[in-house]
């Protein structure tokens, strides 16, 4: 019986649509918490440090427990955010064409009562494909590109804008599912479901991580 009130310190649909499959409640709330890259902080420490702070920016009651993450996109050891427009988003795939890149996204679990705060870091490599300009053109159009780091949705079944992935999937789309089962397993909150074939079935993949990933304990 799930008995702590989880929040989700986010309003992405995409997070909230992979959070569903862990088959736990939780209530979305949005962080305000400032996403500027100082400069003086690499990638890594920077997107722990964002996970960190959305989960200190949104309100919440004594007892409620914050899940909070933030997921970046490196490019030739440059973080690159989310376009401000379409010229932005334009210029940031079309950098992407035909090359690889890695997408990493951090989790923070702070516990209330004294319980402290839990951690995990997933990352994972992507190989974008050669989109044609015309491709390129029409999924900016879509909009689609809007509020998303790297500018792109790796589901988008028109555009489809990658390859392939080395490491997790999920990772890519925000919420990396086998690591959050693992940090919510540790903090005691036990999961019913199977959560790599949840993960899978939703995402209609095959996935060759999850093995060295999510190491679920058995009984009997």
């Amino acid at each position: 019986m799930f008995e702590t009130k989880l929040i989700l310190a986010s309003t992405s649909p995409r997070r909230n649509e992979l959070l569903r499959l862990l088959g736990i409640p939780f209530e979305m709330r949005p962080s305000n918490a400032d996403e500027t890259h100082p400069d003086n902080v690499d990638a890594v420490g920077y997107v722990r440090q964002m996970a960190r702070e959305k989960g200190l920016a949104v309100l919440h009651a004594d007892g409620e427990w914050i899940l909070s993450a933030d997921t970046i996109v490196v490019l030739d050891g440059q973080v690159v955010g989310k376009p401000a427009d379409e010229a932005e988003a334009y210029q940031v795939l079309r950098a992407m064409r035909a090359r690889g890149h890695k997408v990493y996204t951090a989790l923070c679990l702070r516990i209330e009562h004294g319980g402290g705060t839990m951690e995990s870091l997933c990352a994972t490599d992507v190989f974008m494909r050669d989109y044609s300009e015309e491709e390129l053109a029409a999924y900016i159009a879509s909009e689609d590109y809007r509020d998303k780091a790297g500018g792109y949705a790796i589901q988008h079944r028109q555009f489809h804008p990658c390859t392939g992935v080395q490491g997790c999937y999920a990772n890519v789309m925000g919420l990396p599912l086998c690591h959050l089962a693992m940090l919510l397993e540790s903090a005691g909150i036990k999961l019913e479901v199977d959560v790599p074939q949840a993960c899978q079935r939703y995402n209609e993949i095959t996935c060759e991580v999850y093995p060295q990933i999510y190491r679920k304990e058995t009984t009997g």
